[in-house]
Parts: C-alpha cells; structure tokens; sequence
C-alpha cells in the first residue's frame, strides 16, 4: 500500500477559541496540541503563530519557539511554516524563514475571500521564493485558483523552486475555488501537463473537508490534510476535541481508501527532505537544513 503523509494544520489565523475552545494560541498550546496530533499519526505541522490576544503573527521569536518544541517531542516531523497573508503586513511574511524550517507555504496568486481580497503580488510571491530556495526551504505551492498552478510554473522556469513541488489545492473557501470534484479533476489535468514532478494534496475547508479528502485519496493524492485551520467540527453537532481527534479521523479515512498512514521517515522521503536518507534536489544542496535521519515506528 502506497503511505500518505497526513498534513495537519493546527491553529491557522482565523479560528478563536470562542469558536472552538481546543484551537492552539500560545506556543505551549499548539507544542502540546501538535504533538497529541503527531501521536494519533500526524508527520507534517503547517504553523501560524497568534499574539496573546488571537490575532495574527508574524513574530520570528513564536515561530522559533513552535519549531524547537515540535522538534523535541516529534521525532523527525515536518515543520512547515506560514506565508500566508491574513492580518499579517506583507513584508513581514517571510521574516521566520531564516529558521530554517523543512517547509514553508506559498501561495501563487491573489484571490477573494470572504471578506477581503488575499493579496499575492508577483514581487511578493518572487521574493518568499527567493528566501525559501536560500534558507533550503522546501515550499508548499497554495492553489487557490488555476492561475495559481502557471505562476508555480513561472517559478520554476525562473529556478527559484525545482521541478518537484509539493502542491495543495485549496478548495472550498467561499469566493475563491469550490469543493467541486470536477474542478479537482481539471486542476489535477493541468498540474500533470504543466508541473508533472509534483507532489500533490487538496484540503477542503470547513464541512467540505472530509469530501475532498475522499476525492484526494481516490485520485492517488500524496498527503491529505486535517487540522483546526481548516475545521473546527467532526460533526453537525459536535466540535471536535482536538487536532489529534480530527487526525485520527484523516488516518481511518486513509485506511478506509486501502491506503496506509506513512512514518516521519517516510513523510520525509515522499516529500524530498533531509532527514529520510533520500538527498534534497541537486540546486538546494548548497543551503539545505540537515535533521536527524531517525524515524518513528509505524503507527
């Protein structure tokens, strides 16, 4: 059975706790929260930091405290840091990248959201590129749209990323791309034509999230993604406890596609990172983050 890395995004930049009292604010919250989520099978933290009050942060001294913790108490988990936008100042965005962290997000494109228009310009989206492929960062490549996937492929022609992105598809967000698994079908078309090398996920936010999952899983997907950023519920009627309740829920999901749930060495090795004994691309070898190469058992 071909493993899936389960992807969980703990915090993100929008949920509070009046929501759901179990999303992570302070860094001890989400250290302790990622790893109950490593321990029910999660091998990849996506991390936003918040300030004392919930608000968005971009603060390089909460990224770094976030990151040794994972560190400690997860073995060979992947950290992946935010770029991403809401309520935080531009030029701020990529001030934790010189910490080094396996992976960040990058988002490709502007789109609408809700409530306000996610702002990528091309300078800014050339720039995270930059500093990513400096600090031997591997990126995540956010599709919020179609265009998105040929402002990834401009980036490739330009050398700022390789040929073997990990690439999410970001469905369901209202005003911007929708839980539809006919989309799906025309995004994955064009992520084969134009950038065939590519790792690939799809996150469903909110109540789409257990769908697109199921689309993602059927279609062969790489890694699924889970976590309070994009659902606050397992249900209707019930929040979920914890990310690693929602974690648990991803890994029956992948058993259930006749899938198995892949180790933190095998995370690694799926998504070309230092850490697996599978060497990173030959044009970030000059910069790259070496990590332990030990795994953790299967779960």
């Amino acid at each position: 059975m071909n493993p899936v890395v389960v992807a969980v995004a703990i915090t993100g930049s929008v949920p509070r706790k009046k929501d759901n009292p179990a999303v992570p604010i302070l860094p001890s919250e989400q250290i302790e929260s990622t790893q109950q989520a490593f321990e029910a099978g999660a091998t990849l933290a996506h991390i936003h930091v918040r300030n004392d009050d919930e608000t968005p942060s971009s603060d390089p001294e909460r990224f770094a405290l976030v990151q040794e913790g994972i560190k400690k108490h997860c073995p060979d988990m992947i950290v992946q840091f935010s770029t991403g936008g809401r309520g935080r100042d531009p030029s701020a965005r990529g001030s934790s990248l010189y910490l080094k962290p396996d992976m960040a997000s990058l988002s490709t494109g502007s789109v609408n959201f809700p409530t306000i228009v996610y702002e990528n310009s091309a300078a800014l989206v050339e720039t995270l590129a930059t500093g990513m492929k400096a600090n031997g960062i591997r990126p995540e490549i956010e599709i919020f749209d179609l265009s998105h996937l040929h402002g990834a492929r401009r980036l490739i022609e330009a050398g700022l990323i390789d040929q073997r992105p990990h690439v999410q598809f970001v469905m369901g967000v209202k005003n911007a791309m929708p839980a539809d698994e006919h989309v799906l079908d025309i995004l994955l078309g064009e992520l084969k034509r134009l950038i065939p090398k590519a790792t690939w996920t799809s996150a469903g936010i909110g109540r789409h999230q257990a769908e697109v999952m199921g689309w993602a899983l059927a279609r062969g997907a790489d890694a699924v993604r889970t976590g309070l950023e994009d659902n606050i519920r397992i249900d209707k009627t019930r929040l979920a406890a914890s990310n690693a309740e929602l974690v648990t829920v991803a890994c029956e999901t992948v058993a259930r596609h006749g899938r198995r749930v892949a180790t933190a060495a095998e995370a690694r090795s799926l998504l070309g990172l230092a850490g697996s004994g599978l060497l990173p691309p030959p044009d970030m070898l000059p910069a790259v983050y070496c990590h332990s190469a030990a795994g953790v058992p299967a779960r």
